[in-house]
């Protein structure tokens, strides 16, 4: 079943887990997304996904894989639970399948897509594990796809009442509400690049689509205040370092205007209510009076989702920038992105200065292509040293006084990684998607004694 505790502090090259410089009430914890494990697409009313149907266009997903079945979370989410607390892990980011809930998007609720929720988050309770629930993680009911989707402006209030009905069943019992998990990628990769559902390549449809996304976190917010009262409220946004992949000064420019796309298109108007500039001649034909004080409700606080720096280089097509592979003069994960825990380091602190919130890292990890060893494990030392080193850079950010207050790995199971199918494997347990057997991997023992060691300091 892998490694265990003495195997791996016994190991040459695997760093030792040990308590870091962080406040008592920092939490430890795990993310996922619905699309990405739960499987049971087409059972108990769930109706179909963008993704459902984008992945059954030729060549849109490495193998021909889909999330039909996934990591079958939906049936086997107690054992999944019973993993977490296994691992000690404080707290479950975890997503609501919007198309599960409300199979067109609108209208009819599906009650057996709600009580799935229902026995999720009573379990994770019974456990002594903090739900926190993310509306949205890419999976748009395919439904409100055929009306347009998020380039349909009514799209924000459709948002709004999918919110008010989550608040609704679960404010009870959730606390912690995020609307988004990083819209920067679904939509510049979604509407922009045509590289994730729907497939569409086309600055402006991506422009219309994002301030469209602004729109309905503010609406969600709104909504959520009024529905669930006392909860805490953020959105997750994914910040990366973007860098020229040359000296050129063209590839500088791209990279700024990729630095614009995705660090600051959604983050600055929902926490500043400022468009970057660099983006402001595209989106003046959607925005209308009063959309920025729409957009702009005051959210408890910030998730940041980091992997690696980004790389850009000059491109003449209508976004003016072209995404650039990490160059090889540097250390790289198994998926080929580049390890850097100082560029972690100067996001958190970065973005802590930018948008003055509390932060909660809300996933970070690394990906690998693995198999099982002979002996039935996975000896993940790669991804326990990326996590040593990211852990402690999060340590040295903290120092300087940045107020992050908990760390959600990414992730808990292998799954679904939207394009690259079942390829690309960031959990910390190993799913063997033949059988559904989950087997945790050395960096699942060594994440654990890290949770135990940070109790055991404040202890």
């Amino acid at each position: 079943m892998g490694s265990t505790e003495k195997d791996i502090e016994a190991a040459p090259g695997r760093p030792v887990p040990s308590a870091l410089a962080l406040p008592a009430s920092f939490k430890w914890g795990i993310s996922t997304a619905a699309y990405q494990i739960e499987g049971a697409a087409a059972e108990d009313g769930r109706g179909p996904s963008i993704w459902d149907l984008y992945g059954r266009q030729k060549g849109r997903i490495a193998n021909g894989d889909t999330g039909d079945v996934a990591c079958d979370h939906y049936h086997r989410y107690r054992e999944d639970v019973a993993l977490m607390r296994r691992l000690g892990a404080q707290v479950y980011r975890f997503s609501v399948a919007w198309p599960r809930v409300l199979p067109q998007g609108r209208g009819r609720t599906n009650s057996l897509g709600l009580d799935f929720y229902d026995r999720l988050i009573d379990e994770l309770l019974r456990n002594g594990i903090e739900p926190w629930l993310c509306l949205y993680h890419w999976d748009l009911p395919q439904a409100l796809d055929d009306l347009g989707g998020w380039q349909n402006r009514d799209i924000a209030l459709w948002f709004a009442d999918y919110a008010a009905l989550v608040a609704r069943r679960y404010g009870d019992r959730v606390r912690h509400f995020a609307t988004f998990n990083e819209p920067n990628v679904c939509t510049l990769f979604g509407y922009g690049m045509g590289w994730n559902a729907p497939g569409i390549a086309d600055r402006r449809s991506f422009l219309q689509a994002a301030h469209h996304v602004n729109l309905a976190h503010g609406e969600a917010v709104r909504t959520l205040r009024a529905t669930a009262p006392g909860a805490l409220l953020g959105a997750i946004y994914n910040r990366q370092k973007c860098v020229p992949v040359s000296a050129a000064p063209q590839d500088a420019v791209a990279a700024g205007i990729l630095d614009a796309c995705w660090n600051r298109l959604y983050a600055d108007p929902q926490c500043l209510a400022d468009y970057p500039p660099e983006l402001i001649d595209g989106l003046q034909e959607f925005v209308q009076a009063g959309d920025m004080a729409r957009i702009a409700q005051p959210i408890d606080w910030f998730g940041l989702n980091h992997y690696c720096p980004i790389y850009a280089r000059a491109d003449q097509n209508p976004l003016g920038f072209a995404w650039a592979d990490a160059p090889r003069d540097g250390p790289l994960t198994g998926v080929g992105w580049r390890i850097d825990p100082a560029a972690f380091r100067d996001e958190l602190i970065t973005a802590y200065r930018r948008y003055k919130l509390p932060i909660y890292v809300t996933e970070n990890g690394y990906g690998a292509n693995e198999t099982l060893d002979a002996s039935g494990g996975v000896n993940d030392v790669g991804r326990i040293s990326y996590l040593h080193a990211y852990t402690k850079a999060l340590e040295e950010a903290v120092a300087t006084g940045t107020d992050v207050q908990g760390y959600y790995l990414w992730s808990l199971l292998d799954n679904f990684e939207w394009g690259s199918g079942y390829a690309n494997r960031f959990g910390i347990v190993y799913v063997d998607y033949a059988t559904q057997r989950r087997v945790p991997k050395a960096s699942f023992e060594w994440f654990a004694e890290l949770i135990r060691a940070q109790q055991g300091r404040h202890a």
